[in-house]
């Protein structure tokens, strides 16, 4: 059922998509494995998006379709919906970058994980991260982008974040296909994460520290 699942989220059947869902669900599945093959899905769409078999309609898409999985399943996941919220996230792709997949599968494994995350979408300049730093108060943001083009506007946005005087009070994790140790250190980021497994431990570990 799971590949039937992979199958149908990543050629973009919507309603066949949530009744596997609920299938699944109602039939005991473990939410883990599900968000799992969800994970998977948006790493088939983002490849094929890559290789221009897919174009930004089908990336908004396949992000609706995991923002509704998502909903049917945290009420599984352990705790349940009323579980107290972690701690804050803020995630958004940086200036001059439009890819949203990884940023979507972030968003989605954080929200499930019990956090209260704040995305606020593609091509963010860095005077609407301050911005939302000051109104949302997350104690973590998340900087996602995928082209080399990306370092630069990282690095603007955490030196507008040092600025406005905010740095000391966050952590900012940076991620995306092109990121590294090195990247880390350019753009002057605390943290790089490898996947979004890694990004979720990351907020984790800060939030719990």
């Amino acid at each position: 059922m799971s590949d039937k699942l992979l199958d149908s989220m990543s050629n973009m059947r919507e309603q066949e998509s949530l009744d596997i869902v609920n299938e699944l669900l109602s039939s005991g599945e473990d939410p883990l494995k599900i968000l799992d093959t969800c994970t998977r899905a948006m790493e088939t769409v983002g490849k094929r998006f890559e290789t221009g078999e897919y174009f930004l309609p089908e990336l908004i898409m396949a992000g609706e379709i995991l923002k509704q999985i998502s909903e049917l399943v945290k009420p599984k996941m352990q705790g349940g919906a009323g579980v107290e919220k972690k701690g804050r996230v803020l995630i958004g792709t940086v200036k001059g970058d439009i890819h949203d997949i990884g940023k979507d599968i972030v968003t989605f494994l954080l929200d499930v994980n019990g956090f209260e995350v704040h995305d606020i979408g593609i091509d963010v300049p860095p005077n609407r991260f301050v911005e939302e730093i000051e109104s949302f108060q997350p104690k973590v943001i998340g900087l996602s982008g995928l082209l080399t083009l990306a370092y630069d506007a990282m690095k603007e946005t955490i030196e507008a974040i040092a600025q406005a005087g905010h740095r000391e009070q966050v952590k900012i994790m940076i991620g995306g296909g092109q990121m590294s140790e090195k990247v880390c250190d350019y753009v002057g980021a605390d943290a790089y994460g490898e996947d979004a497994v890694a990004g979720v431990t990351l907020a984790k570990k800060w939030l719990n520290s």
